[in-house]
């Protein structure tokens, strides 16, 4: 097996591991949002508030690009709204950071999101 092709093998072996394409978007939102939960209770600190806050626009900025290629297969209805509300998220985290907002409504958006991602692999894995 030539090199190339030996990491499409490891690269194949280790997403089978990990899950469907949803079900490591649902992974990737439940840890991102733990981590804004934990940063904004009584235990956390505005520093690792801040790097929450961040690490959730990362996930946002990636989300709203994949959305933006005309090869999403989500329906267009629904990519815009998701767009809309990716340019809230960001705009209500310049707020947090900024302490005029609360991060809940960050948490919440987050939350909503994971809910649509195990609906939607529920309904296509009749096992599930």
């Amino acid at each position: 097996m030539t090199a190339p092709g030996a990491s499409h093998a490891a690269y194949g072996q280790a997403s089978r591991a990990l899950g469907t394409p949803r079900s490591i978007e649902y992974q990737v939102f439940a840890q991102v949002n733990g981590r804004l939960s934990a940063a904004s209770g009584p235990e956390g600190t505005f520093p690792q508030l801040a790097d929450a806050l961040w690490e959730n626009q990362r996930l946002w900025t990636a989300l709203i690009t994949d959305l933006a290629q005309t090869e999403n297969a989500l329906p267009e209805a629904l990519r815009g709204q998701l767009i809309s509300l990716g340019a809230f998220v960001m705009n209500h985290t310049r707020r947090v950071v900024a302490r005029e907002a609360e991060v809940g409504p960050l948490v919440d958006i987050n939350a909503a999101v994971m809910r649509g991602l195990r609906t939607r692999a529920d309904a296509a894995d009749p096992a599930a």
